[in-house]
């Protein structure tokens, strides 16, 4: 847990975050923080005032996807062909961070 956290400050620091929410537990834990469940983000949205309809979740898992929409947020799935299953419900497919951002700014949704 130390060297996550001391990557999440390195992180942080670099690219001028302000902070960085991060879930400890295994999914067997079944906790409301872990993906797929929308605690992390519901709790960033509370602490920093988002309006969770106006946000986006970029994700390359189908759990990122399913936590961002039950956030209420638009969802990017970021498409690195893993092999598993891709979400079947989310806003948009990319197959780039970039790509997701470029088209954030250009339709200026």
């Amino acid at each position: 847990m130390d060297e996550v956290v001391k990557m999440n400050n390195f992180i942080k620091n670099e690219i001028q975050l302000d902070e960085i929410f991060v879930c400890f537990h295994d999914d067997k834990d079944k906790c409301n923080c872990r993906k797929p469940q929308p605690g992390l983000l519901l709790e960033a949205a509370k602490k920093w005032n988002v309006d969770m309809t106006k946000s986006f979740m970029i994700g390359d898992r189908r759990k990122d996807i399913e936590a961002g929409l039950a956030a209420g947020c638009r969802t990017f799935f970021l498409d690195n062909n893993y092999k598993e299953n891709p979400p079947n419900d989310s806003t948009f497919i990319v197959s780039s961070l970039l790509e997701a951002t470029t088209f954030i700014k250009k339709k200026n949704i």
